[in-house]
């Protein structure tokens, strides 16, 4: 995209906020880099520069727009549908794997050496993983300043830098301000928070659909983890460091999230996970245009544009719920894992006082489950029990970089888990917009209801024309019903 000098020219000229994360411009004449739709008067053609990511921007030695705030525009959408080693490798810098692990964790996690890693993203973004890992620990650095009194030492460590002085470098370097300026610049009039909630706007690319997406959510919401209370979801969060609870409440023109953690170097985690479950980094356009030439779901694209797919924080979660909820009703795919959920679940204290009480289990703590506690048949325990035992010791794995046809493949290999649950894992935990269930009762039913072939093998065929935006459809089809899925509740 940025390469393309005119179509990046016009964009910028229109303030056209759909390519906000797509590519960021920077000022010859300012020193300044924006993202195309901020609202000061465009630059002339001539002293334009465009870049692939906001870490290429600051190499260049570009600092932030203090009007556009580009460090905060919504995520480039192409490392959510490409499945190649740049964009996992992006997936995994998002959920802090650099900060934790370093380069050598990120290349082996991988499978490629740390120079091959540096190179492919160094040639298409402009940066290596240092450079991407440090432009979002200064995002993490500019949130903490602006929303909360702590002291600059520990939003330095809680943003992931290992000085202070690294701190005060790179915030200088990216904003051309101090941490106090910025600090005093931002709290002007008001006052910063000094304990308990981090309250922030989760931007995305206009059109959104909250119906599906949080009608979705709370639908499913499993009891002690998850909850729809006063217009919000709400639900627990296992982070690296510690626990936190987020709630989440959709606006016409963001998000509007409110985080509660043990641990602040677990932010910028938390903000990347509550991003992709929500899919907030897409590009409605694209999938909408694409569909819409469908004869058959341009009607239920034009109703109600910009459905997102609903994710997951955990996938490892998702996955153990998707086998629980096979072939079961979806209140009681519900019970079924809130009793998991109180018999192995770490017990916290909801910081609002709500119903949130548990963490849903990790895969070690189900290693051995309680026969009794399964009320089901023991062909579903079974398989139950080895899809636990092959995420507990890595088997399978289902972490943001993972390689999405290899975890199909494993996945399938477990006995009892069909294609159903395989495509919708990777729909919903993987994140893979071409997932696709042509045997889900929602689907046949829509499939029938719009004339649409009534056969899996048929309805596939029909729709390869949706590629690669089949999951996406799948949301279209599944609003055809009448399900609490597709409505927020009252």
């Amino acid at each position: 995209m940025h390469e393309d000098v005119e179509r990046c020219t016009r964009a910028v000229q229109a303030k056209d906020a759909r390519f906000d994360g797509w590519f960021f411009v920077g000022v010859v004449t300012t020193g300044i880099y924006c993202r195309p739709s901020c609202p000061v008067v465009a630059p002339k053609p001539k002293n334009m520069r465009f870049y692939p990511s906001a870490a290429a921007a600051q190499q260049a030695g570009f600092r932030a727009c203090k009007r556009c705030r580009p460090d905060a525009s919504p995520g480039s959408p192409e490392w959510n549908h490409r499945a190649d080693v740049v964009a996992r490798a992006m997936r995994l810098i998002a959920d802090g794997v650099v900060d934790r692990e370093g380069v050598p964790g990120l290349a082996a996690r991988l499978g490629y050496s740390t120079r091959q890693i540096e190179r492919q993203l160094n040639a298409e973004l402009g940066a290596g993983p240092l450079a991407l890992a440090r432009a979002q620990r200064a995002q993490t650095a500019r949130l903490l300043i602006e929303t909360t009194a702590l002291p600059m030492g520990d939003v330095a460590f809680a943003a992931g830098f290992a000085s202070i002085r690294a701190f005060n470098d790179t915030v200088r370097e990216v904003f051309a301000l101090t941490p106090t300026q910025l600090r005093e610049r931002a709290t002007r009039g008001r006052t910063a928070l000094t304990s308990g909630a981090l309250s922030l706007r989760l931007p995305f690319r206009a059109p959104l659909c909250p119906d599906n997406l949080f009608g979705h959510l709370a639908a499913t919401a499993v009891p002690g983890v998850e909850e729809w209370r006063d217009g919000a979801y709400r639900r627990t969060l296992r982070l690296p460091n510690g626990h936190g609870v987020v709630a989440l409440r959709p606006f016409p023109d963001h998000v509007a999230c409110t985080l509660t953690l043990t641990d602040l170097r677990d932010l910028t985690i938390a903000i990347s996970r509550c991003r992709r479950m929500l899919d907030l980094d897409a590009d409605p356009v694209a999938v909408d245009d694409l569909l819409r030439a469908d004869d058959v779901l341009a009607p239920l694209v034009d109703k109600a544009p910009g459905r997102r797919v609903p994710h997951t924080v955990d996938p490892a979660e998702f996955a153990i719920r998707a086998v629980i909820g096979q072939q079961v009703s979806t209140a009681a795919a519900r019970t079924h894992a809130a009793r998991l959920v109180t018999a192995h679940g770490e017990p916290i204290t909801d910081p609002d006082g709500g119903g949130l009480t548990h963490l849903f289990p990790a895969p070690e703590a189900l290693a051995e489950p309680d026969p009794s506690a399964l009320a089901f048949p023991r062909a579903r325990r079974s398989t139950l029990t080895a899809l636990i035992t092959a995420l507990a010791t890595g088997d399978i794995d289902l972490d943001a970089g993972t390689d999405w046809d290899e975890a199909r493949a494993r996945l399938a290999a477990v006995p009892g888990i069909g294609p159903w649950t395989v495509e919708t894992i990777a729909m919903r935990a993987l994140g893979d917009p071409d997932a696709f269930v042509p045997t889900d009762l929602g689907i046949r039913v829509a499939a029938a209801d719009l004339g649409l072939p009534a056969t899996p093998a048929a309805l596939i065929r029909r729709a390869a024309r949706w590629r690669p935006w089949r999951a996406y459809a799948v949301q279209y089809l599944w609003a055809t019903g009448d399900h609490a899925i597709n409505r927020i509740p009252a």
